[in-house]
């Protein structure tokens, strides 16, 4: 059996580590009469930015998330924090600017997670390398102090030797530039960890299924814990909508009938071997075939292919790609790629859902549809907040709070986040190690080993992930379920669909011994997990027809 090698794990857990308790937390709520200065609706990247802005304020910060956390569109991203670079094309100044300086913020305060990456943009005409050096260098400008590095003017020999595999026919050569890169779900978790530091009550599989009101105001929620069933009555001075594509279903909770005010647009990624692009630099296609950018990312020793803008009518807690999607994405690495991966070489393919404002002309142009985040407040009080993405989390939780100081006239403090490290956040980091996610959260993971030697075997030959990782999630990164672990926690479902396929029993083993559930659990959890882990994959797997 394989295990991690040359483990020098501590031989005692660190003490400051403590195990999260849901029955403990969910204590917190047996009080009918207790009223929440904050309840927030929603544990995506807003949702739990927002119970983290609250709670390291001072409210009574309270957080229900119906599935689990980042299960939506906040584990679905194309891992960049970036200022957008196709926003600055656009002439929206405003945006870039505030997105430049919330990525600074995210690297400096979650310094485990999130890295400088350099992206380079291949030039197949003769003027790309003057117009974009230019752009790119108003676009380190407007960083200011928090940049991270300039553009850089690349000729075709250089851009050959860093990007090994790119179609050389054509190329006149290349620009550099810096942005961030981080991995989605592992920040929302250590988010939430924050926030229950902060003195938030955060919780997963908890559903928010009506709203309670007084005087036609809003006064809290009812919610049920979907481990138990049992249903609870939660008063609140304010209640916050940060449900991203479900936020539609909180408003009709307030208004029935209300007009639907947004529209989800669909991103699909391919995730494929490093093989097809060797490289520690990323590529930037700022123009394709239908107008679109695409990005090929490295993400946890793979190449992360997307996006894609597809705007639906509906959304779902699962998505899936649409064929035109997947062969947009495939002919397109094709004309870039001298070595263009088949739908065989797909080692997981992921899509997410986008809230955007929904168009009131009828168009179904989603770059026409704003980006920016926007806060409504209805007549019965209730607080929404929409738009924005990953990089601007904290600015959108900031504004978010502020606009519930007003709504439920709560004492005004200042905002704490700027400068507020994220759980695990270190700058000591080896991204040669897997487990460099974890932070100065690594050793305490590490020393679980102590308790089960077993627990230091990898859960497949073929990954790098060891049960230890299991163990850790459930007892302090709130994973109740195998996918929670598999999708969310250690990145497996995202990074290759057919190894966690295979590893699901032995995990779920894992975590059935944790939670104390019986057999039937763990038989229900593999079924179900295998079921889905099947739908990100391009070919079918195992040979099924």
């Amino acid at each position: 059996m394989d295990v991690v090698e040359q483990i020098n794990y501590p031989k005692q857990a660190d003490p400051q580590e403590t195990r999260f308790q849901r029955d403990k937390i969910i204590e917190g709520l047996s009080d009918a009469e207790k009223v929440w200065d904050v309840i927030i609706i929603g544990g995506g990247a807003t949702g739990l930015g927002t119970a983290l802005d609250a709670a390291s304020r001072g409210y009574k910060t309270l957080l229900l998330e119906q599935i689990d956390f980042a299960k939506g569109t906040s584990s679905r991203s194309t891992k960049l924090a970036h200022g957008g670079v196709r926003y600055l094309a656009q002439g929206d100044i405003g945006l870039v600017v505030e997105a430049l300086h919330e990525r600074g913020l995210m690297l400096k305060n979650a310094a485990h997670l999130v890295k400088n990456e350099t992206f380079i943009i291949p030039n197949y005409e003769w003027w790309g390398g003057a117009y974009y050096t230019i752009g790119l260098s108003l676009y380190d400008l407007l960083a200011g102090k928090l940049g991270f590095g300039r553009a850089k003017h690349l000729s075709k020999k250089e851009v050959i030797k860093r990007i090994p595999t790119i179609q050389q026919k054509g190329l006149y050569g290349g620009v550099s530039y810096h942005d961030g890169q981080f991995d989605d779900s592992r920040l929302a978790i250590n988010i939430a960890q924050t926030a229950l530091e902060q003195g938030a009550t955060v919780l997963n599989y908890f559903k928010v299924s009506g709203l309670l009101k007084e005087s036609n105001k809003v006064s809290g929620v009812v919610a049920t814990d979907a481990e138990t069933g049992k249903i609870y009555q939660i008063k609140g001075k304010t209640v916050i909508n940060a449900t991203g594509v479900f936020a539609d279903e909180i408003l009709q909770m307030d208004i029935p009938g209300e007009k639907a005010m947004l529209r989800p647009s669909q991103g699909i990624h391919l995730v494929v071997d490093r093989s097809f692009m060797p490289a520690e630099d990323a590529l930037m296609i700022p123009k394709t075939s239908d107008g679109r950018v695409l990005f090929a990312v490295p993400w946890h020793n793979r190449l992360v292919i997307g996006t894609t803008d597809t705007p639906l009518k509906e959304h779902s807690l699962e998505p899936k790609a649409l064929e035109e999607e997947i062969e947009f994405i495939m002919h397109t690495a094709d004309q870039y790629l001298i070595k263009a991966p088949e739908r065989k070489d797909v080692l997981s393919m992921f899509a997410g859902l986008r809230p955007l404002a929904a168009p009131q002309d009828g168009s179904d142009k989603t770059k026409e549809i704003s980006r920016s985040h926007k806060i409504i407040v209805a007549d019965s009080g209730l607080i929404t907040i929409t738009g924005g993405k990953w990089t601007t989390y904290r600015k959108m939780a900031e504004d978010t709070v502020n606009k519930a100081i007003q709504v439920g006239a709560l004492t005004a403090k200042p905002v704490k986040t700027k400068d507020l490290p994220i759980h695990g956040s270190t700058e000591d980091v080896d991204r040669k190690n897997h487990m460099y996610v974890y932070g100065t959260d690594r050793e305490a993971v590490m020393a679980l080993c102590n308790e089960n030697k077993d627990w230091v075997l990898k859960l497949d030959p073929r990954a790098e992930f060891i049960a230890a990782e299991v163990i850790w999630a459930v007892r302090n990164e709130m994973a109740r379920t195998l996918e929670d672990v598999l999708a969310r926690r250690v990145r497996l479902l995202f990074l290759d669909a057919r190894i966690a396929y295979d590893v699901a029993p032995k995990v779920a083993a894992l975590i059935a011994k944790e939670l104390n559930k019986g057999h039937d659990w763990e038989i229900k959890q593999v079924s179900d997990f295998r079921a889905l882990a099947k739908t990100y994959l391009l070919v079918p797997y195992p040979g099924q027809v």
